[in-house]
């Protein structure tokens, strides 16, 4: 397996120097935010990740050599589709992964289309992917803005947090993650007060969280993620939110997030996830190998991208080619059968379907070992976490 990290500025230079026909074998892409409010949500624990499903695969197929290639994208979409642009028309990339940001992931996914490319997104959250924004060759893996909608927002709105006002982060994911979580509350019989828009990587929260507080809302919904719901749970706390009896839910928090913030404060929170490294006998085998390369335990970000990666090279090898048309069909055909997705499957719109898991962040009276941060309340079944086909509004 080949590794090679690019830059943005020297990635392009360096693309440049390589021509599509030397690119004989497989060519895996993971682009993602490395620097900035995502980095420990997805980042380099992401390429870590992809990297062990490459070298579990085997380290090539066809025949021929696995290499992976992975950029900062810097969760901005023209930076994105350039660096996506120049690895399928001069580096020859056949799969593109990970895509952290979904204004940046909408951007790539389009251009995937354009491109007759796979791109299979595991760190953007917005289910327009499979929506109305589905493509031939386009997947969407660990999660979206709907199945968290129906675990927490659903969750809190059945036991009694019937009102809600939201903290948006300000941009196509936040949007999308509110408007599906409303639709939930609604269905369950609850109401949406308000909401507030901020911008990406906030540090000052304060006149956010004032409005909300202002509200009275029994819910405040953290429509954000990575050092924004860091940042969010922190302030909130030093403005008395919780103790005030709001309860605070972060409807995308992970466990990356839930480490850096410590159970001091992140104790009670109500989170949705597809992966607890501490879930089952498959969950900690792969969590102890993943701890043992990065000194940290992953979240589903990371073992989706594993999961991704090792799925899309089933299919290459069970096609018996990289043609995109061809693994695309054989990845709606396999199941999805390893520790992330067991009993999982891809729908025609390219969704990979499997069960979602509600849990509440331990005290620090009840952690007994490092990481031992959940406990599970509930498991949700892919089929109501997730959009049908045709609830999706995919055309396809």
């Amino acid at each position: 397996m080949i590794v090679k990290r690019l830059s943005f500025l020297s990635g392009l230079a360096g693309l440049m120097m390589v021509s599509a026909a030397a690119a004989q074998g497989v060519k895996i892409g993971v682009l993602n935010d490395q620097s900035g409010v995502y980095a420990d949500y997805g980042g380099k624990y992401s390429v870590e990740a992809a990297k062990m499903a490459i070298e579990d695969f085997g380290g090539s197929v066809l025949g021929q050599k696995i290499e992976l290639v992975t950029a900062d994208h810097q969760n901005k979409p023209d930076v994105g589709v350039a660096l996506a642009r120049q690895w399928y028309d001069v580096g020859g990339v056949d799969m593109i992964t990970e895509l952290t940001t979904s204004s940046v992931a909408l951007a790539v996914h389009e251009l995937s289309k354009e491109k007759n490319k796979i791109d299979i997104v595991v760190g953007a959250a917005t289910s327009r992917l499979t929506g109305d924004m589905c493509h031939a060759h386009g997947f969407h893996w660990a999660y979206d803005t709907r199945a968290l909608a129906v675990g927490t927002g659903g969750a809190l709105t059945k036991s009694g947090g019937n009102s809600w006002y939201f903290l948006t982060a300000d941009y196509a994911f936040g949007y999308q993650l509110e408007n599906d979580t409303t639709k939930v509350i609604k269905e369950n019989g609850g109401e949406v007060l308000g909401a507030v828009k901020h911008p990406l990587n906030s540090s000052d929260f304060s006149s956010f969280l004032l409005q909300a507080q202002a509200s009275k809302a029994k819910v405040v919904g953290l429509a954000n993620a990575g050092l924004d719901t860091t940042n969010s749970i922190k302030q909130a706390a030093d403005f008395g939110i919780m103790k005030g009896g709001q309860k605070l839910a972060g409807l995308l928090t992970t466990l990356a997030e839930v480490h850096g913030l410590g159970l001091d404060a992140a104790q009670g929170l109500v989170v949705t996830e597809g992966y607890y490294w501490d879930l089952d006998e498959g969950s900690r085998a792969f969590g102890t190998r993943f701890m043992a390369r990065t000194g940290r335990m992953p979240n589903m970000i990371q073992a989706g991208t594993y999961s991704a990666v090792l799925s899309y090279l089933k299919a290459v090898k069970a096609a018996g080619s990289k043609d995109a048309n061809a693994v695309a069909a054989k990845m709606k055909e396999l199941p999805v059968d390893d520790f992330f997705g067991k009993g999982g499957k891809v729908l025609a719109n390219g969704r990979m379907v499997h069960d979602m898991y509600l849990f509440e962040v331990k005290g620090t009276n009840e952690s007994k070992k490092p990481w031992d941060y959940y406990k599970l309340l509930a498991t949700v079944p892919g089929e109501k976490a997730f959009f049908s086909v045709a609830e999706s509004g995919c055309k396809l």
